[in-house]
């Protein structure tokens, strides 16, 4: 017979399979979140069939709502004119020429208020601009 005293194992917990289950988790979360670039401004874009929407690695998002009311990279204009909003992006654009102006302009805005941006942006320096647009498949959900 043996007497021996055996030593106990201590249990132990394998933590690889709850690993893998949240890496799994996390790839879901961050393949199903959507990132949204449009400004805390309710806007309804206008519709166009156009490419996808491109990354520019330096812009500048003015939002334009139906009232006339701007927003420059989240952050309200104060005033309308042409030099409160050239003041704005000037301020956002920190002297660089190279950046892209996006304009956010919701569907039933003046078109004076989409002039005043483009004014706006010819007085800052910035010549490259383009316009944020939703495609006919969004708009015919909402």
């Amino acid at each position: 017979m043996n007497f021996r005293h055996r030593t106990r194992e201590e249990p132990e917990i394998n933590l690889i399979p709850f690993i893998d289950v949240l890496l799994v988790v996390l790839i879901f979360l961050m393949l199903t979140t959507t990132y949204s670039k449009f400004t805390e401004m309710q806007l309804r874009l206008p519709v166009a069939d156009a490419q996808a929407q491109r990354d520019y690695p330096k812009e500048v998002i003015v939002a334009v709502s139906a009232d006339g009311r701007y927003m420059v990279n989240k952050v309200p204009v104060e005033g309308r004119s042409v030099a409160a909003v050239a003041a704005a992006l000037g301020d956002a654009a920190r002297g660089g020429t190279d950046n892209v102006v996006i304009i956010s302009a919701d569907a039933s805005a003046a078109h004076q208020s989409v002039i005043t941006v483009m004014e706006a942006a010819r007085r800052s320096g910035l010549s490259q601009i383009t316009f944020a647009t939703q495609s006919t498949a969004q708009a015919g959900g909402q």
